[in-house]
């Protein structure tokens, strides 16, 4: 099937999905942006997310959001990796250290929800 093929039918799910189509186009390849859920733009044809910058507004202000959502993502993700490592360690002081990781990793996490939250 050719890209264009796989494009349109990609756009059709996205929209079966709940998705909408906006009269934004995509900076890179011009293809019509989706609002997903969450006001996130995407571009199907890129496969990524886009920024909408607006005038007078920082690029940095306006990435806050996505670079909040990564963070917290990886936290999450480091969160699982330690709880792993908690339930097969032996080791008591090993356990106590891996505590400790996990207490700084749920800081974080809740420090970003903040930030998110306040945004």
């Amino acid at each position: 099937m050719s890209e264009s093929h796989e494009s349109i039918r990609a756009m059709v799910d996205l929209l079966r999905q709940g998705a909408s189509l906006t009269e934004l186009a995509c900076p890179a390849c011009a293809s019509p942006l989706f609002k997903l859920k969450g006001e996130r733009l995407w571009c199907v044809r890129c496969q990524k997310q886009v920024v909408v910058v607006k005038e007078g507004e920082s690029p940095i202000h306006a990435l806050s959001s996505i670079i909040l959502s990564t963070l917290e993502s990886t936290i999450l993700t480091k969160m699982q990796e330690v709880d792993r490592m908690i339930k097969v360690e032996k080791d008591v002081q090993e356990i106590q250290r891996l505590g400790t990781v996990l207490s700084i990793l749920l800081e974080d996490l809740e420090r970003i929800r903040k930030m998110k939250s306040s945004s």
